[in-house]
């Protein structure tokens, strides 16, 4: 029991300990006034300054009134450097233009036992014609100063430090603790008082700079300014001091002595390793130097010691030589713990390596089952004529270099379609970005189905990759790009013939024909648009991209699908009725003819709303006979309006609101090979070199080449054809 108390009263004695510790005052004295801290030497009130000479004054503990002595004010002190920093009054001359005579402002501070710091401080003076007196004293002897400021004009005052013009500044003796300001009657602001009314005298704070706005206006009128004052224990020195320990100001035992480098006394400051108030018994408190990241260089681990530090080397590491802050590696323990460790990790990695590929093994024989590959894979081990390959996952990466960005030749709705090189033939790799469930399990069958397409109007399939989680398709390259990109992109200024045109959109139909009525079973499309028609060297059209292409259903359940396509071409029955039909092909492929005849965007999104769509802008045209406002001016000059109005006749009935009333595919593309035929009787037009070869047999030899890279006829091909000869 005696134990315990002993225990609790050496805790309470170190709690109170600290509590001392962290004052800078004397018990029970004031600690602040106005938010200036007061540490003890000084103090406010009777008892808790050292002496009368540190004795402040305070209006009030909650007023914002900084503490004072006689006529000054103390906005800091500091212990350490044994100054302050007090308020300084502005003295003042200005001319009165009323009563034509100065009126003065002067001013005068005694410190008595503090000194004016002569390094930190200096006197200036700001005016037009001005010269201000400054007698400065110490105990012993008084001294005489002061300086000129002059300007005759505005224009000739600038910004910045004193020199002569407009503001003047000299310093001040040392052990200076008296100032006063007056200032020279003969010179004043009568002169120049309408831009300079005032003249000021000031002492303050060395770098003072100089600004004009302090001649042209009164800011500087009544206002003060700051000096930095010497303070310092008694007038002896710290030999002297030590001699009478009951005096003696330096009272906690980690303190030390150090005479005043300003006049007579001396100053207490805490001994390195400690911090705090050397003036109170425990006022010099241990520094904790490992709160300073910095005390120790990583990886050396900090222990904080009375006044002091150490650093210390964690295990495999040792003091770096002259250096305690440091560490340097063992290189004989860490090469050895390196190789064990490199070996572990090596044996490690291997077997990560080994448990991953079997993972990933497993999830790619996941995937490639999913996607019916299997059935694929039967199909082409038992038909050696069977033209289609299924390609792995790395074949893939290696032909586009990991799907490099700078092989992209196309964005869709489906995905990104890359350009590649497989077994020295380029092609065109689209990654996919999503496929149903109803399409995953379905994929392989579709696969075998859609490898049996076989048109010179359709891209090709020439296999895919089944071992990831949305199947990769690969195509036939088809070098020339898309029917969009020479209408609507870089390639819009670009002339391309009604008769290429025509060309275009039959071949197109007749591919689109032969999915809905040759194919077995039958294909629908889905996504039909002018990105999806490439183009070869030729000008051939071959319809790409059966992302959202769907299998003709057997059975009134399979019909419904998720809405896929591109806005602006979409069936407005199938975005009802989610069922996608071969009409579906059939109202898009009336929006690519739209496209053809007027080369504009199916979609405007700077129109109003109502002008928009492409396709209504047409269907009103029609019908207030405005169409020609809207046909592709590349074409409306050939004096085919009879031909042109043909094909939008045409474009109308395929954009027919019911699916019922549209024609089919087959219809579309008779209908087209009509037009062509029928425009193919009108002279002096353009013709793709095909064409121009079916006409003319041997007389091919009389085409002239145009730079645009298409033929034209001329008077010799005309005739010949004219007399059938």
């Amino acid at each position: 029991m005696r134990a315990m108390i002993l225990i609790i009263q050496l805790f309470l004695l170190i709690s109170v300990s600290k509590t001392k510790a962290a004052n800078i005052s004397l018990p029970g004295c004031p600690d602040s006034c106005g938010g200036v801290p007061i540490p003890y030497p000084f103090g406010i009130g009777p008892n808790c300054s050292l002496s009368e000479t540190f004795e402040l004054s305070c209006k009030s503990i909650n007023d914002t009134s900084p503490p004072y002595r006689h006529d000054y004010k103390f906005l800091n002190i500091s212990l350490s450097s044994g100054q302050a920093r007090v308020d300084m009054p502005i003295s003042s001359q200005c001319y009165n233009s009323t009563t034509n005579s100065d009126e003065y402002n002067d001013w005068e501070v005694n410190l008595r036992h503090f000194r004016f710091n002569h390094d930190k401080n200096q006197i200036v003076v700001i005016g037009c014609d001005t010269l201000a007196y400054t007698k400065f004293s110490d105990n012993n002897n008084s001294y005489l100063g002061g300086c000129v400021s002059g300007c005759n004009r505005l224009e000739s005052l600038s910004n910045g430090s004193c020199s002569g013009i407009g503001c003047c500044q000299t310093s001040i003796p040392k052990g200076t603790n008296y100032i006063r300001f007056r200032f020279d009657k003969n010179f004043n602001n009568s002169e120049v008082y309408n831009f300079s009314p005032c003249s000021y005298a000031m002492l303050t704070e060395d770098g003072f700079m100089f600004n004009t706005s302090y001649i042209t206006t009164d800011q500087l009128l009544h206002q003060n300014t700051s000096a930095v004052i010497d303070w310092a224990i008694g007038n002896t020195t710290c030999n002297t001091a030590q001699t009478n320990q009951s005096a003696y100001a330096c009272r906690s035992k980690y303190s030390n002595c150090s005479d005043s480098s300003s006049g007579p006394g001396y100053l207490c400051n805490c001994i390195d390793g400690y911090q705090g108030n050397p003036y109170l018994d425990e006022g010099c408190q241990d520094i904790d130097e490992c709160a300073n990241q910095n005390a120790c260089s990583e990886p050396a681990k900090c222990h904080n010691l009375p006044g002091s530090y150490k650093c210390s080397c964690p295990f495999g590491w040792n003091k770096k030589h002259n250096n305690l802050r440091e560490c340097e590696l063992n290189l004989t323990l860490v090469i050895g713990i390196c190789g064990g460790i490199f070996a572990l990790l090596f044996l490690g990695v291997g077997i990560y390596v080994v448990h991953e590929r079997r993972i990933l093994s497993k999830v790619e024989e996941k995937y490639f089952q999913e996607h019916g590959g299997r059935i694929l894979l039967e199909k082409i081990q038992s038909d050696q004529g069977f033209g289609f390959t299924i390609f792995t996952k790395q074949q893939l990466e290696q032909a586009t270099n990991n799907f490099d960005s700078a092989n992209i030749i196309g964005h869709g709705g489906q995905g990104t379609v890359y350009k590649g090189t497989l077994r020295d033939q380029i092609v065109a790799i689209k990654k996919c970005k999503i496929v149903d469930e109803r399409k995953k399990k379905e994929f392989g069958k579709e696969m075998l189905i859609l490898s049996k397409v076989n048109h010179k109007n359709i891209v090709k399939v020439l296999g895919c990759c089944l071992e990831v989680e949305v199947p990769m398709l690969v195509y036939e390259f088809i070098p020339n790009g898309t029917l969009f990109h020479h209408i609507h992109g870089k390639n819009q200024g670009t002339y391309i013939s009604l008769s290429i045109r025509l060309r275009i959109a039959h071949a197109s139909a007749e591919a689109l024909a032969y999915l809905h009525f040759s194919a077995s079973p039958p294909i629908f499309h889905g996504d039909v648009k002018s990105s999806n028609i490439l183009l070869d060297q030729n000008y051939t059209a071959k319809v790409s991209d059966f992302g959202a292409s769907i299998l003709s259903p057997t059975n009134e359940a399979q019909f419904v699908t998720l809405v896929q396509g591109t806005c602006g071409y979409l069936d407005p029955e199938y975005i009802q009725s989610s069922q996608l039909t071969d009409k579906s092909d059939v109202y898009s492929f009336g929006v690519v003819l739209l496209e053809l005849l007027t080369s504009k965007p199916v979609i405007n999104f700077n129109a109003q709303e109502e002008g928009r769509s492409l396709s209504t802008r047409f269907l009103f045209a029609m019908k207030e006979k405005t169409m020609q406002g809207l046909l592709d001016d590349n074409i409306k000059h050939e004096n085919d309006m009879e031909i042109i109005m043909e094909v939008a006749k045409l474009a109308k009935e395929c954009l027919n609101m019911k699916g019922e009333e549209r024609p089919t595919m087959k219809e579309v593309s008779e209908e087209l090979d009509r037009i062509r035929k029928l425009k193919q009787h009108f002279w002096g037009q353009e013709y793709h070199p095909e064409e121009v070869e079916s006409l003319l047999g041997e007389a091919s030899h009389d085409l002239e080449i145009e730079h645009t890279g298409y033929f034209s006829l001329n008077s010799r091909a005309e005739e010949s054809i004219a007399t059938g000869r």
